[in-house]
């Protein structure tokens, strides 16, 4: 990949490697630092990938430096997350806020898998791919993911009777 095509890359992806961050993280400024972090890991083989896969290189890219964040993260942040959903529970929250609480609550491949498929669009194959699962391993996260999130928002039905 020439220089050219790696400032296209960033020009083209940056933005949709950013919210998918956001969406698995729930922190801009962590997303925007494992946004550079991708591109500099990148930009360190860029003789080696070609401009028409640069994509699909860049979310694998992201995706690992995502997960290895978030395992350094999980050990020390594990007794404020649970302070965190204490208050949270508390409060009262529309459905967004009731999914996007739900989406957190999901074991980390599942929630990479729903935000893959539902927010960023993409095939089971390129999700696969970009996960190394298989096609078949994809859609049971994607089934169970689906139901734990529905059932968790049939949950509060309660406060969002228009949920069934």
């Amino acid at each position: 990949m020439t220089i050219q095509e790696f400032n296209k890359t960033v020009d083209l992806y940056s933005d949709n490697l950013f919210r998918f961050f956001v969406k698995n993280i729930s922190d801009r400024e962590a997303s925007q630092d494992l946004v550079q972090e991708s591109f500099t890991k990148m930009w360190a083989k860029v003789r080696d990938v070609e401009f028409e896969k640069s994509k699909s290189y860049l979310f694998t890219v992201g995706y690992h430096t995502m997960i290895d964040h978030i395992r350094a993260k999980k050990r020390r942040d594990n007794y404020l997350a649970l302070q965190d959903a204490e208050k949270y529970e508390e409060k009262d929250y529309d459905l967004k806020d009731a999914l996007d609480h739900a989406l957190n609550q999901l074991p980390q491949i599942q929630k990479s898998v729903v935000l893959l498929r539902d927010y960023e669009g993409y095939s089971y194959e390129e999700i696969g791919q970009l996960a190394n699962l298989s096609e078949s391993q994809v859609k049971v996260y994607l089934f169970r993911a689906r139901k734990t999130l529905k059932d968790k928002l049939l949950l509060n039905k309660n406060i969002f009777p228009a949920v069934r």
